[in-house]
């Protein structure tokens, strides 16, 4: 079955989002294709970006088999003057977003800390930490009541694994961020979910741990479709802590 195929099956009969705009960063892989995938199902119209200009239109094409309306713009989430751009073509296009997923983020290599290049650490950072504070903050100005917004975080915004220093600290750093906003979105009645997903077979692993038992980890569809079901909560009901492992347990 081919992913084009795929995303066609999942097609929901009675579409639950018809209508809203989500955005999704680090949209053409992984966590954020298959929410990118779920959302289209239930006829959410899509901003995807990425770094990746090819894979940003591969997908769309893929996607927009689903009769949505689709902007594919591409953005470096650590460049303040690519997200500007971004979200100029997002008010152009849409108005209004309903629905964010900060899903952008990269690992590095297993590296003790007195081995690890400040570039590196830098790089990490910058992704995975400013990148959310700049794609949220950029968000905020165009999301009304009853948005959402999801921060892909890792089960290493609360565990340590040695070696990867500079992912753990952005990860710690990116759910006290979380964490902060939901209480500061409550008044404004935004939702704010931070993403815990246990080993996912995604590309990251590459770089993480090349030899991770990757028939042990969940699919990233299985992540998307709990995500989709926190956001499909009525308005009064949140998820603020949305933790999935493999039955395996942590790898």
């Amino acid at each position: 079955m081919t992913k084009r195929t795929s995303s066609k099956t999942l097609r929901s009969r009675n579409p639950r989002l018809r209508g809203q705009v989500a955005l999704i960063t680090g949209a053409t892989r992984g966590i954020g294709l298959a929410i990118a995938r779920a959302l289209a199902a239930e006829s959410c119209n899509l901003i995807l970006t990425a770094r990746d200009e090819k894979s940003l239109a591969k997908i769309s094409r893929e996607l927009a088999s689903q009769k949505i309306k689709i902007l594919a713009h591409p953005c470096d989430v650590r460049d303040p003057h690519s997200v500007d751009a971004l979200f100029r073509a997002a008010r152009q296009h849409f108005k209004r977003l309903d629905i964010l997923i900060n899903n952008a983020g990269i690992a590095h290599p297993n590296l003790q800390v007195e081995k690890l290049p400040f570039p590196t650490w830098k790089d990490v950072l910058e992704t995975n930490l400013t990148g959310t504070f700049l794609v949220t903050q950029a968000a905020l100005a165009i999301m009304s009541r009853g948005g959402t917004i999801v921060n892909n975080l890792s089960i290493a915004a609360t565990r340590v694994f040695p070696g990867s220093a500079a992912y753990n600290a952005s990860k710690h750093g990116a759910l006290g961020l979380t964490n902060t906003l939901r209480e500061e979105l409550r008044p404004r009645g935004i939702r704010v979910i931070a993403l815990l997903p246990g080993a996912t077979n995604t590309a990251i692993w590459t770089t993480l741990w090349p030899q991770a038992p990757r028939r042990k980890m969940m699919s990233p569809a299985t992540v998307a479709q709990a995500v989709l079901q926190a956001i499909l909560l009525p308005a009064n009901a949140t998820v603020e802590s949305l933790e999935i492992l493999p039955t395996a347990g942590t790898l």
